[in-house]
Order: structure tokens, then sequence, then C-alpha cells
């Protein structure tokens, strides 16, 4: 396998990428992801090496603010910004010349699963859509909060809003555990990140600026489901605490082309040990009967 940096231009900044290229084959189908809510693309290595042996060329990327991107204040989640990345992205690897990038495949996690739908949606010219474990709706979210628990985050959100003003933002917790005041707070989000720290052997930092709490609710990718046109592999896990299985499902339903996967997992472990391989055969099924190796 070999790895080459590959940065692109977003909205003014550079945001840092990597184009993984197995050892033979000539312009293969390139999968282009990137990290879900507040990762980074080295989170994804342990999975994206296993489509690189498949004989794929994998292109991660981090979004502004993150990881070996520009962009200050960092750790910034912005849908609309990560959606304005994923279209920079997207553009920089069609003009990549050692991949094929008329069969270029987007994949994305739990929030950059609602993104690669809502690419998608918008008619990017591409081969096919991997959305795992999917933000697909910003309603559900919010519901599945307890009262109490909500207006503690819109207050958080607001005070980073106000104190941006003064050069004084607001950070939050990614994940805690339940009970704790965090972005993410399921049963498994804390385990689940160290777990994947650990797996990816990466550094990261647990904190996200509070603001993104109060766009979360208004961004809901299934509206455009409808709009999916290219084969496309939801899947979800029926222990997920993060973010809703039947939505997920409902969501697949209204694509015209598209498959869906439930697997007795929660929200992180399709991403290492046992339940990673799973994950990925399921993955390369779906790969092979779409965007073959030639």
């Amino acid at each position: 396998m070999n790895s080459i940096e590959s940065s692109f231009v977003s909205q003014g900044l550079r945001c840092a990428g990597t184009l993984l290229m197995p050892s033979q084959g000539e312009c293969p189908p390139v999968i282009v992801m990137a990290h879900g809510f507040a990762g980074v693309r080295a989170m994804l290595l342990p999975h994206a090496t296993r489509f690189v042996e498949a004989g794929y060329a994998v292109y991660l990327f981090d979004y502004r603010n993150f990881g070996d991107s520009e962009g200050q204040p960092r750790h910034w989640v912005d849908p609309g910004r990560h959606l304005k990345d994923w279209d920079a992205a997207i553009r920089h690897v069609k003009t990549l010349e050692r991949v094929d990038g008329q069969r270029m495949v987007l994949w994305g996690t739990s929030l950059s699963g609602g993104h690669v739908t809502c690419m998608a949606a918008r008619g990017h010219r591409v081969a096919a859509v991997i959305a795992g474990h999917p933000h697909m709706s910003g309603l559900a979210a919010i519901t599945a909060l307890s009262p109490l628990v909500l207006l503690r985050l819109t207050f958080a959100g607001l005070r980073d809003v106000v104190g941006s003003l003064f050069g004084k933002p607001h950070y939050l917790p990614v994940v805690g555990r339940p009970g704790e005041l965090a972005a993410l707070t399921g049963v498994e989000a804390w385990d689940g990140m160290e777990k994947l720290k650990a797996s990816a052997d990466v550094a990261w930092e647990n904190k996200v600026l509070a603001r993104v709490l109060l766009k979360m609710p208004y961004y809901s990718p299934i509206s455009g489901a409808r709009n999916v046109r290219v084969p496309t592999l939801v899947i979800a896990g029926s222990n997920d605490t993060i973010v809703s299985a039947a939505v997920a499902r409902k969501a697949a339903s209204r694509m015209q082309n598209a498959e869906f996967t439930l697997h007795a997992s929660d929200h992180f472990q399709p991403y290492y040990g046992n339940y990673l391989e799973t994950n990925v055969q399921a993955q390369l099924a779906f790969l092979q009967k779409h965007v073959a190796i030639c």
C-alpha cells in the first residue's frame, strides 16, 4: 500500500488529505472517506486499509478546523461547512490521475453518513454511496433528549455563539457518559470512542465548539433521500443509541436504488474488533456488485 499526501482547498483553507493506493492494479476505483462527528481521518485507517487490500484506492480527508487541516477556531463542527468540504474533496479527487474518478464511491459514517447522502442527492456523479450508521434526522436526534438536557445543550450553544464575539468560544466534550453534559452521551459513547482511538492509535481531543448544537436539529439528510439515484448501501445497528436505525431504514426506503443492512451492533462497534470484519465484508460485497475491480 502506498500513501500519498494530497491536500485541497475549501473556502480558502487547506484541507489535509491522504490517498492510499493498492500495491497492484492501475487506475483503480476510489473511495472518498471522511469521519463522522468531530473525528479525524486517522481514525478510519483500520477500515480504509481493508478496502486498499481488496484493490480499491482510498482518499481520506480532514474537515476544515480538524486534524491536520487549517482553520480557526479548532474543533468546529458545522454541517454546512462540512458539505462544502465534501464538494471540494470530490472535485479534487476527480483531478487525480492515478485513480478512476468515474468510479468514485462516497463513504461516510455517523454525521458524514448523512453528508454523503446529501452529496448524492445534489447530483454528484459518483458510482455508489456507503452510509454507515448515518445521521439522517435532526428531529429524531433532539426528540431522543429530555427537555432538561435539551435546554442545557441549547444554553451551551448560545454561550459559545455569544462568547465567540469576544474571542471566548465555549467547548463541550464530544463524548460523555450518560448523565454528563456532552454532545454524545449514548450508553456506548464513552467506551466506544476509547476503543476506536486505541484501535487506530490516534491522538484526539474530546472537545467540540458548542455552537454545533444549535445547528444539528435543522440538519436532516433524509429530506433529500428521494433524490438519491445511485446504488447506495445504508448500514445501521440495532443497538445504536446515537442515531436511529429506524430512521436510517426509512431513508433507505426512499432512495431509488438502496440496500439496507442491519447489524446487531452499537454505534462504534463496526469500526473495531470482530464487527469491523463483518462490516467490511458486507461493504466489499456491495462494492463488487456495483464498482468491481477490473
